[in-house]
């Protein structure tokens, strides 16, 4: 961590969990609502972290900083910066494999729960919980969504700082896998949709194409008339 971090930590309670260890600092930190924090075990099982040495850069260094092991040797604050965006990084893709376990799937169903995800902004949904999930598995493409299990559609976070992270860090899998996981907390889907109406009356199908044939007619008539006007000229 950067020594502006190191400052606000050393000067937090003591009593404060979130200054303690790395983790917790990080899933404390503001715009990092969503993650939850994964269990040291399976951060230091290898088996959990196979191919990820080759995705991100310091790996080892990032590795250390995650667990709390990092030596204070010097470094420079170019190096250091690097360092700590490499041990997000690194959490973030461990994340992603983490909450698809039980234990992991546990942790994210209690903040399901809590709404700390948001809810619907659809109407018709009526404040269903959402999910994070990702478009693609592949880090550094698309930047998270928040999936609602009741419409089954996606939406943007409402924060800035939540719609900067990167969705791989959850997965394309995560939702439904929990959803399969805990079938009693899946909602049912709603039937209920938005029909526009006029003083009450619906909008009837037909009527909206003689509409657009009316105003097509129109148009036609006005570009026969301009072309008619530049002939007589």
């Amino acid at each position: 961590m950067s020594d502006k971090d190191m400052d606000e930590l050393s000067s937090s309670d003591s009593g404060s969990e979130c200054g303690k260890y790395w983790v917790e600092w990080f899933t404390c930190s503001e715009g990092n609502e969503y993650f939850c924090d994964v269990d040291e075990e399976y951060i230091l099982d290898r088996f959990n972290l196979t191919n990820l040495q080759t995705e991100v850069h310091y790996y080892r260094d990032a590795m250390d900083l995650i667990t709390d092991q990092m030596n204070e040797r010097p470094m420079s604050n170019e190096a250091r910066e690097q360092v700590e965006l490499s041990a997000k990084h690194l959490y973030g893709l461990i994340h992603a494999r983490y909450i698809i376990t039980m234990r992991g799937l546990a942790k994210m169903v209690d903040k399901y729960k809590r709404g700390d995800f948001g809810k619907c902004p659809r109407v018709f949904c009526n404040n269903n919980p959402l999910l994070p999930v990702g478009l693609t598995d592949v880090p550094n493409q698309k930047m998270v969504k928040l999936y609602c299990s009741r419409c089954e559609d996606i939406y943007n976070p409402k924060s800035r700082r939540h719609s900067m992270i990167d969705g791989a860090y959850f997965g394309t899998s995560f939702p439904h896998m929990l959803f399969q996981t805990y079938p009693s907390l899946k909602p049912a889907q709603t039937e209920q949709r938005y029909v526009p109406r006029i003083f009450g009356f619906k909008l009837h199908a037909a009527a909206e194409l003689h509409r657009w044939q009316d105003e097509q007619r129109e148009l036609q008539k006005r570009r026969l008339g301009i072309a008619s006007n530049g002939g007589n000229n």
